[in-house]
């Protein structure tokens, strides 16, 4: 239900290249035009944001995030556990947090989700004591994140494709040791893996399509060893999450995911950098309150 409590939007004015500024001013516009009460900081830095964001909570105020997953997903991880909840409007490059939420990417179906006023819990994510809301990865995965994050001259989701492309060319398999829930151990190789709280990572790519953000379970996604052309044929079954009917691809589920590898890799979540390997992960069952609309029947 609606609040009167006052916003506070937290703009981070370089996401999505220039996105969030180029949408402070239509976002402040449709908050004006439903008489919502607001004031706007702009987020220097992260930890800026989540400054902001926890000042505000102090304040009683509700933070609202206009930018990328990347401030989204800590400034949700500094809320959790908290009793304030967290308003998104997307801003960013891929935005797979909203979309899995089912928050419109143009300002005035956001802003029209925050009047409304609804709240759901989700689950967080902990990876060696840093949160997410979406996706870790690590591997071919996390490698391709980190280009995907340095490129300067593709813009958009094509900058994901990008990335990926650039790092299969030189991509050598991995192997990775899984325990799940400190019982069952997987010796592992191939490509990455994914432990995800969410569906979507990567600008709309359905890596783990049965993930559930209130489930109270992460989806482990393990990509196995297979060809470098299969692998590249494979990646548009990624955007539709056909991919994990391929034989070089399991699905599993726990709570606790402990990963290392045979090799020096970081741990990618919101499309940040979080970690390196050895990693430690656990699901903080529905620690964070989220401004959305109500979750679809299945």
């Amino acid at each position: 239900m609606a609040t009167d409590a006052p916003y506070v939007l937290i703009v981070n004015p370089s996401s999505g290249g220039g996105r969030g500024a180029r949408l402070r001013g239509p976002v402040e516009r449709e908050l004006d035009y439903r008489h919502l009460a607001f004031r706007t900081v702009l987020a220097t830095r992260l930890e800026h944001g989540i400054e902001e964001a926890l000042a505000a909570a102090e304040a009683n105020e509700l933070p609202v995030v206009l930018g990328g997953d990347g401030l989204i997903g800590q400034v949700g991880g500094a809320l959790a556990r908290t009793q304030t909840p967290l308003g998104i409007v997307p801003g960013g490059r891929g935005n797979d947090l909203a979309r899995v939420l089912g928050i419109p990417t143009d300002p005035a179906g956001a802003v029209a989700v925050l009047a409304k006023g609804n709240r759901r819990r989700i689950d967080v994510g902990e990876v060696n004591g840093r949160r997410f809301l979406g996706i870790a990865s690590t591997g071919f995965d996390s490698e391709a994140n980190g280009r995907a994050n340095r490129a300067r001259l593709v813009r958009g989701n094509l900058v994901y494709a990008y990335a990926a492309l650039r790092t299969l060319v030189s991509w050598r398999p991995a192997s990775f040791t899984v325990v799940l829930d400190d019982e069952q151990r997987i010796h592992h190789s191939g490509y990455s893996v994914a432990v995800a709280n969410s569906k979507a990572y990567g600008g709309g790519m359905f890596l783990a399509p049965d993930a559930e953000l209130d489930d109270g379970l992460f989806d482990i996604v393990l990509t196995g060893r297979v060809g470098k052309l299969r692998f590249l044929a494979n990646l548009p079954k990624v955007f539709r999450g056909t991919h994990v009917h391929e034989d070089e691809v399991s699905v599993r589920r726990a709570s606790r995911v402990e990963v290392r590898a045979s090799r020096p890799f970081e741990v990618y979540a919101d499309g940040e950098p979080l970690t390196e390997l050895p990693a430690k992960l656990r699901l903080l069952r529905g620690a964070l309150e989220v401004i959305a609309p109500p979750p679809t029947a299945a």
